[in-house]
């Protein structure tokens, strides 16, 4: 079963549909550095530099898939226009990017698609721009469902939420979104995705290093696999006066616990904030700059994010330490892609089932 990825950064939703089975054959973002890591963890598919806005993008994709039938378009547009031009204006050009998808269904006519989004594209324009969305790939000839789903639900340590459109070919099925696997309750927590990392309390690490402990939780032992090098651990020189600030939250507080007079260059609702390593982490950013380890002072070297992120350890990023970061912060985890496409997997090999008992 073969997908594309649109919009695919490094790569974090289509690795999940990777472990779920499917065969990545493209992927396309303008961002060359995220390309660059994409390419490094694909099996081979081709991570293609292009403005989807155009039809040679489209022409190039069907080159690079050859005879080979594109079974699911995977994507994550930018939903940015929509703020700005309203329901009325869907057309306009500050929407192209989101338009582009629409047409590569259409031209493409697969089985199945995902678009993942941010949550509040549900509710924007009271719902208008989403009801747009649903009434234009019905149109196309697809049963198509929108769900905001917490990653934590999946297995990820960290409260995420996206908002997914899944849309299946009518004479394939309906959408079936993945059961919740996990509760509050039995969420995975900081501590249970990066305690067995080593501290890089003396020194700030290295790119290639080896571990120094053994697993001590299934999350901690899914993430290594078989890897045998530790990846992207490096830690961030800080200041002495930032050291010494961050000491002074405790584990799970904010900029709001630190004294008078501390802390007074960053003052909103992220700022100086701890992890609680006995929960999931906040939403991990492209930044890194304001979440800090729920131990250690400092901030969460990149493999610790990608950890949260729920990247397994051999998935090695490229690039300098802020490029790196931007793509762990911009993905979709991969055990939500994999859930995701472990669900259209099923939906369409229900379909071939019911047709050979047919047969």
């Amino acid at each position: 079963m073969n997908a594309i990825d649109l919009f695919a950064g490094c790569g974090g939703l289509s690795k999940g549909f990777m472990d779920a089975g499917f065969n990545i054959l493209v992927g396309v973002d303008n961002d060359q550095a995220a390309l660059n890591t994409f390419a490094k963890n694909h099996n081979g598919a081709v991570a293609l530099k292009a403005d989807l806005s155009k039809q040679e993008t489209f022409d190039e994709i069907k080159r690079i898939a050859g005879n080979r039938e594109i079974d699911v378009v995977i994507a994550g547009p930018p939903c940015q226009g929509f703020s700005l031009t309203g329901p009325r204006n869907f057309d306009d050009e500050r929407n192209k990017l989101y338009l582009a998808v629409i047409e590569m269904v259409k031209q493409y006519q697969p089985k199945a698609f995902i678009i993942e989004n941010v949550p509040g594209m549900a509710t924007l324009y009271e719902g208008q721009i989403k009801d747009e969305i649903l009434r234009r790939f019905k149109k196309l000839g697809y049963n198509i469902e929108c769900r905001i789903l917490c990653a934590a639900d999946y297995g990820v340590p960290q409260i995420r939420k996206r908002l997914i459109f899944m849309g299946i070919r009518k004479d394939i099925g309906k959408p079936k979104f993945p059961e919740a696997k996990y509760s509050p309750d039995n969420y995975i927590t900081c501590r249970d995705a990066v305690s067995d990392l080593p501290s890089l309390e003396k020194d700030l690490g290295a790119d290639e290093a080896e571990y120094t402990q053994a697993p001590s939780t299934d999350f901690q032992k899914l993430m290594r696999g078989n890897c045998k090098v530790l990846y992207n651990h490096l830690g961030t020189n800080h200041t002495q006066m930032v050291k010494d600030t961050i000491a002074l939250v405790p584990e799970g507080g904010n900029y709001k616990d630190l004294p008078e007079g501390w802390g007074e260059s960053r003052k909103f609702h992220m700022a100086w904030t701890r992890l609680n390593g006995n929960a999931p982490a906040r939403t991990v950013d492209t930044g890194h700059r304001n979440l800090f380890h729920y131990e250690y002072n400092r901030v969460p070297t990149v493999r610790e994010s990608a950890r949260m992120q729920s990247f397994p350890d051999d998935f090695i990023f490229t690039g300098t330490k802020t490029q790196q970061s931007r793509q762990v912060g911009n993905a979709v985890p991969p055990l939500l892609g994999q859930a995701l496409g472990e669900a259209i997997l099923e939906i369409i090999q229900e379909k071939d089932n019911n047709e050979e008992q047919k047969n």
